[in-house]
Protein backbone atom coordinates (compact mmCIF):
# COMPACT_ATOMS: atom_id res chain seq x y z
CA UNK A 1 0.00 0.00 0.00
CA UNK A 2 2.79 2.44 0.88
CA UNK A 3 4.41 1.87 -2.51
CA UNK A 4 1.29 2.90 -4.44
CA UNK A 5 0.87 5.96 -2.18
CA UNK A 6 4.42 6.98 -3.03
CA UNK A 7 3.69 6.38 -6.72
CA UNK A 8 0.67 8.70 -6.56
CA UNK A 9 2.74 11.43 -4.90
CA UNK A 10 5.17 11.27 -7.80
CA UNK A 11 2.52 11.40 -10.53
CA UNK A 12 3.05 14.15 -13.09
CA UNK A 13 0.26 16.79 -12.93
CA UNK A 14 -1.94 17.25 -16.00
CA UNK A 15 -2.06 20.39 -18.12
CA UNK A 16 -5.72 21.34 -17.78
CA UNK A 17 -5.74 24.28 -20.18
CA UNK A 18 -3.36 25.86 -22.67
CA UNK A 19 -3.77 29.07 -24.63
CA UNK A 20 -1.44 31.79 -25.89
CA UNK A 21 0.42 33.15 -22.85
CA UNK A 22 -1.34 30.97 -20.26
CA UNK A 23 -0.92 27.44 -18.95
CA UNK A 24 -3.14 25.92 -16.27
CA UNK A 25 -1.72 22.91 -14.47
CA UNK A 26 -3.81 20.81 -12.11
CA UNK A 27 -3.18 21.88 -8.51
CA UNK A 28 -0.97 24.88 -9.35
CA UNK A 29 -1.53 28.59 -10.03
CA UNK A 30 -1.64 29.46 -13.77
CA UNK A 31 1.46 30.80 -15.47
CA UNK A 32 3.02 31.54 -18.84
CA UNK A 33 5.74 28.86 -18.99
CA UNK A 34 6.04 25.72 -16.87
CA UNK A 35 8.49 23.08 -15.77
CA UNK A 36 6.49 19.92 -15.05
CA UNK A 37 7.85 16.78 -13.42
CA UNK A 38 6.81 13.72 -11.41
CA UNK A 39 5.24 15.07 -8.25
CA UNK A 40 5.05 18.74 -9.18
CA UNK A 41 5.18 21.78 -11.38
CA UNK A 42 6.52 25.31 -11.22
CA UNK A 43 6.70 28.36 -13.38
CA UNK A 44 9.64 28.07 -15.79
CA UNK A 45 11.79 31.14 -15.16
CA UNK A 46 14.07 31.46 -18.18
CA UNK A 47 16.36 33.85 -16.30
CA UNK A 48 17.52 31.07 -13.95
CA UNK A 49 19.22 29.18 -16.80
CA UNK A 50 19.76 32.07 -19.22
CA UNK A 51 17.26 30.64 -21.69
CA UNK A 52 16.40 32.65 -24.81
CA UNK A 53 14.55 31.72 -28.00
CA UNK A 54 17.99 31.35 -29.59
CA UNK A 55 19.97 29.18 -28.81
CA UNK A 56 16.96 27.77 -26.96
CA UNK A 57 16.20 25.28 -24.20
CA UNK A 58 19.24 24.93 -21.96
CA UNK A 59 20.77 21.67 -20.75
CA UNK A 60 20.35 22.76 -17.11
CA UNK A 61 16.56 22.74 -17.52
CA UNK A 62 16.58 19.20 -18.91
CA UNK A 63 18.97 18.04 -16.18
CA UNK A 64 16.56 19.52 -13.63
CA UNK A 65 13.74 17.34 -14.98
CA UNK A 66 15.97 14.27 -14.86
CA UNK A 67 16.97 15.13 -11.28
CA UNK A 68 13.22 15.19 -10.53
CA UNK A 69 13.14 11.54 -11.74
CA UNK A 70 11.52 12.11 -15.15
CA UNK A 71 11.97 9.12 -17.45
CA UNK A 72 10.21 10.86 -20.34
CA UNK A 73 11.06 14.43 -21.35
CA UNK A 74 8.75 16.57 -23.49
CA UNK A 75 10.21 19.83 -24.78
CA UNK A 76 7.93 22.39 -26.37
CA UNK A 77 9.22 24.68 -29.09
CA UNK A 78 6.51 27.28 -28.58
CA UNK A 79 3.10 27.76 -30.17
CA UNK A 80 4.67 28.83 -33.46
CA UNK A 81 7.84 26.74 -33.26
CA UNK A 82 10.05 29.73 -32.34
CA UNK A 83 11.83 28.33 -29.28
CA UNK A 84 14.91 26.41 -30.30
CA UNK A 85 16.61 23.56 -28.48
CA UNK A 86 20.26 24.37 -27.71
CA UNK A 87 22.66 22.07 -29.55
CA UNK A 88 24.26 20.81 -26.33
CA UNK A 89 20.80 20.00 -24.94
CA UNK A 90 19.79 17.91 -27.93
CA UNK A 91 23.23 16.25 -28.08
CA UNK A 92 22.92 15.33 -24.40
CA UNK A 93 19.49 13.79 -24.96
CA UNK A 94 20.70 11.84 -28.01
CA UNK A 95 23.92 10.59 -26.40
CA UNK A 96 23.04 10.25 -22.72
CA UNK A 97 19.31 9.66 -22.99
CA UNK A 98 19.68 5.99 -23.86
CA UNK A 99 22.26 5.46 -21.13
CA UNK A 100 19.98 7.13 -18.56
CA UNK A 101 16.91 5.33 -19.98
CA UNK A 102 15.23 8.67 -20.81
CA UNK A 103 12.91 9.00 -23.80
CA UNK A 104 12.43 12.49 -25.22
CA UNK A 105 10.14 14.36 -27.58
CA UNK A 106 10.57 17.81 -29.14
CA UNK A 107 7.33 19.30 -30.48
CA UNK A 108 5.34 22.49 -30.87
CA UNK A 109 3.53 23.42 -27.65
CA UNK A 110 0.07 22.08 -28.62
CA UNK A 111 1.61 18.73 -29.65
CA UNK A 112 3.81 18.71 -26.54
CA UNK A 113 0.77 19.26 -24.31
CA UNK A 114 -1.06 16.32 -25.88
CA UNK A 115 1.94 14.00 -25.59
CA UNK A 116 2.73 15.09 -22.03
CA UNK A 117 -0.87 14.59 -20.86
CA UNK A 118 -1.08 11.20 -22.57
CA UNK A 119 2.09 10.03 -20.82
CA UNK A 120 0.95 11.46 -17.47
CA UNK A 121 -2.49 9.80 -17.77
CA UNK A 122 -0.67 6.51 -18.39
CA UNK A 123 1.23 7.03 -15.11
CA UNK A 124 4.59 7.55 -16.83
CA UNK A 125 7.24 9.55 -14.99
CA UNK A 126 7.15 12.46 -17.42
CA UNK A 127 8.68 15.91 -17.23
CA UNK A 128 8.14 18.80 -19.61
CA UNK A 129 9.18 22.33 -20.44
CA UNK A 130 6.11 24.13 -21.75
CA UNK A 131 6.38 27.53 -23.48
CA UNK A 132 2.99 29.13 -24.17
CA UNK A 133 3.88 31.84 -26.67
CA UNK A 134 5.91 32.20 -29.86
Amino acid sequence: MAESDNENQKQSPLIEHLEWGRVEVEGFPPGKDFRLFPGGAEEWDWKKTNTHHVPGVQLKDVEYLIDKEAEYIVLSKGMKNQLQIAEETEDFLKEKGMMLDVNYFIETTPEAQKRYNELAKNKKRVGALIHSTC
